[in-house]
């Protein structure tokens, strides 16, 4: 059988590998409540009875999986989520002849504590459209450092709709009473633009939920804080490029992991690298008119 792994650094582990039939990748990101990611493509791969000692957060993107979970048959059918909790028995194997594919996430009791495994063993498949959307936008946010913010937003909405399906009618967080709570967390945002804040650190600053801070923020501004903290840095960044700075400088100047992550979120912002924008603004004639196409570039985010 032929194999290929790869271990690399993503966080603190990254491992990849592929064998015959199937596909294989894991990794320890650095984000407070998540154990580990694990994607994987399964072929013919059937999972012995076992235990884990985190949440199990399960979806499944193509093909399907069957399981045994407390002594009762489970299935994964198109598009459920599904919530397997920790200490308690579970096997798992392709329901298709094709196998399949999945993402998952390992969780801690940080997001979900011992009161909703009872819940959970009753009822692990989840049909939520929008609980599984949040679920892919956050192994797309894990997949790249430096995106750690919108990695912990995603999670708490995620943990708190979680905490809803497996107790209706029970309060998801805390009630926060500041009204001005959205107005104090983009003052802290602002205050730590470069070397950035953690969700969990903010959540503690201002004595508020994670969850709830996020929902205040969108509520009050209309844009996640994530989404605030990037433009923001995006915008800081167009003065010193025009200032003729180099964009591996300006990257973590203004509080970006890498050139990379910088240059992934310029161009999603703007329409266009760094480097472009940079060679845009050096054609300025110094005269009042402009010899490249910086301003059509600017008008994008005018």
């Amino acid at each position: 059988m032929e194999r290929d792994c790869d271990v690399g650094a993503l966080g603190v582990l990254y491992v990849s590998c592929v064998v015959s039939r199937q596909e294989i990748s894991a990794w320890r990101p650095p984000v407070p409540g998540v154990v580990e990611v694990f994607h994987a493509h399964f072929v013919e791969h059937a999972y012995p009875m076992h235990v884990h000692d985190a949440w199990t957060l399960l979806i499944v993107d193509d093909g399907a999986v069957r399981y045994d979970l407390d002594h009762h048959e489970r299935g994964t059918p198109h598009d459920t989520v599904s919530l397997l909790p920790p200490q308690v028995p579970h096997n798992g194997s392709p329901a298709t002849a094709h196998g399949f594919r999945k993402r998952v996430l390992y969780l801690d009791m940080t997001q979900l504590d011992e009161s909703f495994i009872g819940p959970a063993v009753d009822g692990p498949d989840l049909a939520d459209p929008l609980l599984r959307r949040r679920i892919g936008q956050l192994h797309a946010a894990l997949a790249h450092r430096g995106d750690e913010l919108e990695a912990e937003s995603r999670l708490a909405l995620i943990s708190r709709r979680l905490r809803a399906h497996l107790s209706p009618g029970r309060p998801a967080d805390p009630v926060v009473s500041d009204r001005g709570v959205a107005r104090d967390l983009r003052d802290l945002l602002d205050e730590r633009l470069r070397e950035g804040i953690t969700l969990d650190e903010a959540a503690s600053v201002l004595h508020a939920h994670p969850a709830h801070l996020v929902r205040a923020f969108g509520a009050a501004f209309g844009i996640a804080p994530h989404r605030y903290v990037t433009s923001r840095r995006v915008d800081l960044a167009r003065r010193l490029l025009l200032d003729g700075r180099p964009p591996a400088e300006v990257a973590t100047a203004v509080g970006f992991y890498d050139q990379s992550h910088f240059t992934r979120h310029f161009k999603r912002i703007l329409g266009t690298t760094p480097g472009r924008y940079l060679r845009t603004g050096t054609k300025w004639d110094g005269t009042g008119n402009e010899a490249g196409d910086i301003g059509c570039i600017g008008s994008l985010n005018s």
